[in-house]
């Protein structure tokens, strides 16, 4: 079949195995990795891809050759937790971070998420669609081609809502994709203090009904930490979720080990998010259940803590795992995935290949478009990041440095060396 866009001579051209479900373990080792590789596209979907010289039946005369000595290809990368809608930013509590107040301290003075909850409840759609646009730029250009994002800042209706309209609008109007999570049950508003129980039947008897009737969220999550929700509450918040047909989510042993890893396990969760203070039980238990772990270096470095997500450990004991960003203003405000992969190699013991199996076919099975992105099989969509390196290891070992070179979106160039095109 004849190509419509024949993208050739990459110095290497990184494949991801898709078996049918996330790479788990040990199998996030392999990839194939194309040397002198070539990517062929017909109507905005691989074709095919191979090393050397492409079969000339791949070339009519309608076929856009392009060639890229010098780069390497990926599948676009899926930035699979942020938190992109949201109001103001918290730059003021930085000198507090720097003093050693800690995260959860800063929220119970009533900071944090409460602080962003506040300016995200006084800000206009057409505010939060404008600075989330923004943000969905820096991850462009960045080599993000996917990103999950959740509510969680409003903690009423008719704020998370307007989250949830926000991300519906610019999926619609940008370059990049977006899978939306509901997370109300991101921490207690003020007006429900004491009442936790009160605000997550609140949840279930009002908005997830409306959340689900109105197709505003694919996902349900809760943030299951000390000082915001036991895992009783989260067992309970996304059972309710299931029952309507959310799929689920769950921030879970991230500063404290309390058991959220445990409601994953027993539901099904697609994903476990965060998971420093995860425990050999309940990485087991992960395994066993087959949760991917979403893991987010950059928030341990942002929170200037010591302990990182037992990456190694998780492979080890059979779980698949994911990087990304967990872009949002207050505990992780980055937008930048590589420097998260680097974060992934230096501070958690990951490979280039791990790495880049984490922010492409596992980060598209924890937002459940594998059957269309994550990899360069035939018949998904051509999604392809090129960056400014001679092979896979460069750019994790050059590292605080944007080295995308061009992206692609379904076959339509979308950046072009640090330009945004229409």
């Amino acid at each position: 079949m004849v190509a419509d866009l024949l993208l050739v001579h990459f110095n290497q051209v990184f494949c991801p195995k898709d078996p049918g479900h996330p790479l788990f373990g040990q199998e996030m080792k392999e990839a194939q990795v194309l040397e002198d590789g070539y990517i062929a596209v017909k109507d905005g979907k691989i074709l095919t891809v191979g090393s050397g010289e492409p079969d000339p039946s791949l070339i009519g005369p309608e076929t856009q050759v392009r060639s890229y000595e010098g780069k390497i290809a990926s599948p676009g990368f899926v930035d699979c937790h942020t938190h992109l809608v949201y109001g103001g930013s918290r730059e003021h509590e930085f000198a507090k971070k720097l003093a050693g107040v800690s995260y959860l301290d800063i929220l119970a003075q009533g900071g944090g998420i409460l602080s962003t909850v506040r300016a995200t409840r006084e800000a206009s759609f057409e505010n939060l669609y404008s600075k989330s646009k923004k943000l969905l730029d820096y991850m462009l250009l960045h080599g993000v081609t996917t990103v999950e994002a959740k509510s969680g800042y409003g903690l009423d209706w008719e704020t998370e809502k307007r989250q949830l309209d926000v991300v519906a609008a610019l999926d619609k109007d940008h370059q990049l994709d977006l899978v939306s999570t509901f997370m109300a049950a991101h921490a207690t508003p003020p007006e429900y203090k004491g009442r936790n129980q009160d605000y997550l039947d609140l949840i279930v008897e009002e908005m997830l009904p409306k959340v689900k009737e109105e197709k505003l969220a694919e996902f349900c999550d809760i943030f299951c930490e000390q000082g915001v929700f036991s895992p009783e509450e989260s067992r309970y918040l996304l059972s309710k979720a299931k029952e309507l047909g959310f799929k689920l989510r769950i921030h879970a042993d991230e500063i404290v080990s309390l058991g959220g890893v445990d409601v994953a396990a027993e539901l099904g969760a697609t994903s476990a998010e965060h998971l420093m203070m995860a425990t050999d039980s309940g990485i087991a238990k992960m395994a066993q259940a087959q949760v991917i772990g979403n893991l987010l270096p950059a928030t341990t470095f942002s929170l200037m803590e010591d302990t990182y997500a037992p990456a190694r450990k998780m492979i080890e004991s059979g779980m698949a795992i994911t990087l990304a960003t967990d872009s949002n203003p207050g505990s992780c405000p980055t937008a930048n995935l590589q420097f998260v992969m680097q974060l992934g190699c230096f501070m958690m013991g990951l490979t280039p290949v791990e790495v880049l199996n984490a922010v492409t076919i596992n980060a598209a099975y924890s937002v459940d478009r594998a059957d269309k992105i994550g990899s360069f099989d035939p018949g998904k969509v051509a999604d392809i990041t090129i960056l400014d390196a001679k092979n896979i290891d460069y750019p994790l070992y050059f590292f605080a440095t944007n080295l995308t070179h061009q992206v692609y979106k379904a076959g339509k160039l979308v950046v072009d060396q640090g330009r945004i095109l229409a």
